[in-house]
């Protein structure tokens, strides 16, 4: 657990997801806008899915969230993946890249509508990496990459030293983007 201080002065607790968290993640999903929602692309976001990661006991990903300080609600949740999916693996041999699972980790951040630009997801990265590095990765890849339209993101990524390593066409077209240590 770490406490980081947000761009508004509030102090939050940066931690994993725990079992008993179900009614806030689910909340925290529902509460998603429409826009930020179409932006994530690793599992549904609603209450099925929360309570479905809040009773797993096993699980091939590290899952984080932010919560204030003095409040009882979600206001951030980031994926650590383990497990190479064989869609990330072929798009990035395309490109002349063999990722290998246990050294090429995957991630995807997601942050409250009312919190993005707050500067929470930048005080947390520094320890997602350290994790990430703990666990032996040699890379963080974006889980599906980013689309080519979310501006915001792919400057925050590069901030952290992501690259674009080519991409794929969905209904938007969406940048693959890995950080290696």
């Amino acid at each position: 657990m770490k406490i980081i201080t947000g761009n508004d002065g509030h102090e939050y607790l940066f931690r994993k997801l725990e079992m008993n968290d179900k009614e806030m993640l689910s909340d925290y999903f529902i509460a998603l806008s429409a826009e930020t929602k179409s932006r994530f692309g690793p599992h549904p976001l609603t209450d099925e899915f929360a309570t479905h990661l809040c009773s797993k006991t096993e699980d091939s990903a590290d899952r984080f969230v932010i919560v204030p300080k003095n409040e009882a609600k979600i206001v951030g949740y980031f994926i650590v993946g383990f497990e190479l999916s064989p869609h990330e693996k072929s798009r990035y041999l395309s490109q002349g890249i063999m990722l290998e699972q246990g050294l090429d980790v995957l991630f995807a951040p997601s942050v409250a509508d009312d919190y993005q630009n707050c500067g929470l997801a930048s005080q947390v990265m520094p320890a997602i990496l350290f994790h990430a590095r703990q666990k032996g990765a040699r890379s963080l890849v974006l889980m599906g990459g980013t689309q080519a339209t979310n501006s915001r993101a792919i400057a925050f990524y590069e901030k952290f030293g992501f690259v674009k390593f080519g991409g794929y066409q969905t209904e938007v077209f969406n940048h693959d983007m890995r950080l290696t240590f």
